[in-house]
């Protein structure tokens, strides 16, 4: 990962707040290399994001990230009715007991996701539901279920509108390499020449 951002020279790179170790550990690289040689030739990215902080983004299952591989994922190319069944289907548990109760993980992230989809209104109303054990999961499922869609479902059809288009793919494919290659080539040019390694 490391090598692959500091050849391209990224300024920014989108991670979430779980791969923040592997970007400082870039930087650590980038520095130690641009200290040691005495260059300002290798960039240190920074973590890229809409605002705030980096974001850890929970699993339906109840605990840890949402992963692909944890198979408790929502993918931006859901369609409606499986996106829907997904997040009804998230785990719950038997709702608060007394007023002011803590949330346990799995409702903890539920409203995580609510609070990267929903209004802040939204958020609050539940939140306040929470509080005074008046909550009914069902209705929070359903708001989360048509707030997440009202985010998802633009970029699923440009992602459709894109996989329908060969051409495109292609062409964007053949001048994405062409710039990634062009540039390693530039940056490790200069990694050589800075080292003293010579072409043979």
């Amino acid at each position: 990962m490391a090598v692959d951002i500091l050849i391209q020279k990224a300024t920014k790179v989108p991670v979430g707040k779980d791969q923040e170790q592997h970007l400082e550990l870039t930087r650590r690289f980038a520095r130690r290399f641009n200290s040691f040689y005495g260059v300002d030739l290798l960039v240190e990215p920074q973590n890229f994001n809409f605002g705030g902080k980096p974001v850890k983004v929970p699993g339906l299952d109840g605990s840890g990230k949402m992963g692909k591989s944890e198979g408790n994922c929502i993918y931006l190319i859901d369609e409606e009715k499986a996106l829907r069944k997904k997040v009804m289907r998230a785990v719950t548990d038997e709702g608060p007991k007394e007023p002011g109760s803590p949330m346990t993980e799995p409702i903890a992230n539920l409203f995580t996701l609510l609070e990267l989809t929903s209004a802040p209104e939204v958020v609050e109303h539940f939140r306040q539901a929470y509080a005074d054990c008046s909550i009914r999961y069902g209705d929070l499922k359903k708001q989360l279920a048509e707030d997440i869609l009202a985010v998802t479902t633009p970029i699923r059809q440009r992602i459709l509108d894109i996989q329908a288009n060969d051409e495109y793919l292609s062409r964007a494919v053949r001048i994405g390499a062409e710039r990634a290659r062009a540039a390693a080539a530039d940056t490790l040019a200069q990694v050589r020449e800075v080292m003293g390694i010579k072409k043979f």
